[in-house]
C-alpha cells in the first residue's frame, strides 16, 4: 500500500469537541440542523451545508456545494481550524463501552484504489457518488475519511503502542458517550514503510467517498499535462484499522407492506424455511434470521443452505434477499425499492418492533452480523455484497482531520 503523511487542517486547541461531527450520511438535514444548533464551529455546517440554507433546499443544488465551501473556508479563516506546518500521520482511537479500536489516519493512493489494492465489497449509487465528487472537487478537500480495514501487522502494532504512550492532541467524550482520542505520530517514515508491506486494504465504510476521491484524482490527472503522481490529488484521507479490533453490527431490514395476505406469505415462506414462533428477537448464530410480524418474533432457518464456496451466496443477508425479499415480497432490487428500509443494529431490535407496531412497516427482519472474514472473502473474490450488509460502530467523527488537495 502507498500511504503518506499529510498536512492536516485540524481544530485549534480547545475546539475539537465543538468542531467534530457525526458523518454526513448517518443523519438527515433535520437531525443535522438540530445537532448543530447554536454551534457555529460544528463541522455539520460543512458536511451538511443545507442546514444553513432555506428549509426544503435540494441537497444536490449548486447552493449547497457553494455554502459548504464557504463554511469550510470560514472555519479556516477564523482560526477554528489550523494547518500543520509539516506532513504528519495520526493515531485515532474510539472507545464505545468496553469496545476500543485504534486507527491510523493518513492519506491513501488513488492508484491503489484504481488497481484494486484498496478492495471494495459494495456497489455505489450514481447519485451519491456524483454528490461526493462535487463536494471534494468544490471544496478541494477530503472532509470525511474513508474507513479502511487491514489484516493485523506486528510492525504497525509496535508503532501504535509507542504512540499510545505519548500525550494526545485531542480527547473528548461525544454526546453519544463515545470517547475520541487523537495522537500525532512521529515515526512517519516507519509507518509508511510498514504499510508498504501490506498487500491490500478493504473499504469497511465509505465506498462513495473512496470512489469519488478516485474520480476527482483521475479528473485532475487528465487535466494536468505535467502530472507526476506526487500531487496531493493522487491521495485521499483514510483511517485504517486492524481487523481484530473492528466490530460489525447487524444491519436489519423492515418491509413496509406485504404483496398479499399474511397467510399467503407464511405459506410461501414455509416452502424454503423452518419457521419457529419462539419469541427470539436476535439470531443466535449465522444461518438464522429472526422475523417480527403481528406482534410476534419467529426464527427462520433455511431448509437448504446455499453453496458455502460462494462467499456472497453464503451471507445471511443474501439468503434473505434471494429466498424471501425477491421471490416472495417482490423486492428484487433493495437499492431502488420504496418498500424496504434498513435499520442499523446499534438501534436494537426494539426499533424494529416500533416500526411494525406503529404500522409504519408490515414486518421486520433481525440479522446475524456479517463477519470481518466474510467481508474479506467477498472483497478478495472481487465480488459484491447485497446493499446494507455491514454496520460498523462506533462511527468516525468528521472535522478532526481534514486533507486539502493542494
Amino acid at each position: 500500500m502507498k500511504v503518506k503523511a499529510f498536512k492536516a487542517w485540524r481544530p485549534a486547541a480547545g475546539k475539537a469537541e465543538s468542531v467534530a461531527s457525526v458523518p454526513y450520511d448517518v443523519v438527515d438535514a433535520a437531525g443535522a440542523k438540530a445537532l448543530a444548533a447554536g454551534n457555529a464551529d460544528s463541522f455539520l455546517h460543512v458536511v451538511r451545508a443545507e442546514i444553513d440554507l432555506p428549509e426544503g433546499t435540494n441537497p444536490y443544488s449548486d447552493e449547497v456545494y457553494s455554502q459548504a465551501k464557504a463554511n469550510l473556508q470560514r472555519l479556516m479563516d477564523d482560526g477554528v481550524l489550523i494547518r500543520e506546518e509539516n506532513p504528519s500521520i495520526y493515531l485515532y482511537s474510539q472507545q464505545m463501552g468496553d469496545h476500543l479500536q485504534y486507527g491510523i489516519v493518513a492519506t491513501c493512493s488513488v492508484e491503489d484504489y484504481e488497481t484494486g489494492q484498496i478492495k471494495i465489497h459494495e456497489k455505489t449509487r450514481r447519485v451519491k457518488e456524483e454528490d461526493r465528487i462535487r463536494y471534494v472537487d468544490t471544496q478541494n478537500a477530503n472532509t470525511g475519511p474513508v474507513f479502511l480495514a487491514y489484516r493485523d501487522n506486528e510492525k504497525i502494532n509496535a508503532v501504535v503502542e509507542a504512540a499510545k504512550g505519548t500525550d494526545p492532541i485531542y480527547q473528548f467524550t461525544a454526546a453519544d458517550g463515545v470517547i475520541h482520542t487523537v495522537w500525532k505520530i512521529e515515526q512517519v517514515a516507519e509507518l509508511e514503510a510498514a504499510f508498504g508491506e501490506i498487500p491490500a486494504t478493504y473499504v469497511a465504510d465509505g465506498h462513495h467517498r473512496s470512489a469519488s476521491a478516485a474520480k476527482v484524482g483521475a479528473k485532475r490527472r487528465a487535466a494536468n499535462p505535467n502530472h507526476t503522481g506526487d500531487e496531493p490529488y493522487n491521495y485521499f484521507l483514510a483511517v485504517m484499522f486492524p481487523e481484530s479490533e473492528l466490530k460489525i453490527l447487524a444491519y436489519n431490514r423492515v418491509v413496509l407492506s406485504l404483496p398479499g395476505t399474511q397467510d399467503e406469505f407464511y405459506e410461501a415462506l414455509a416452502q424454503g424455511f423452518n419457521v419457529e414462533q419462539n419469541g427470539v428477537a436476535t439470531p443466535r448464530k449465522a444461518g438464522e434470521i429472526c422475523m417480527y410480524m403481528d406482534g410476534k418474533w419467529s426464527t427462520l432457518a433455511p431448509k437448504v443452505m446455499p453453496d458455502a464456496t460462494d462467499p456472497v451466496a453464503a451471507l445471511d443477508v443474501s439468503i434473505l434477499q434471494n429466498e424471501v425479499l425477491a421471490p416472495i415480497l417482490n423486492i428484487a432490487d433493495p437499492r431502488e425499492s420504496n418498500d424496504i428500509d434498513f435499520i442499523g443494529g446499534i438501534k436494537g431490535t426494539e426499533e424494529l418492533e416500533k416500526w411494525v407496531d406503529s404500522g409504519r412497516a408490515a414486518l421486520a427482519f433481525s440479522m446475524y452480523p456479517t463477519s470481518m472474514e466474510q467481508l474479506f472473502d467477498v472483497a478478495d473474490a472481487g465480488m459484491l455484497m447485497p446493499p446494507k450488509s455491514t454496520w460498523f460502530e462506533p462511527k468516525l467523527r468528521s472535522g478532526l482531520l481534514v486533507n486539502t488537495l493542494d
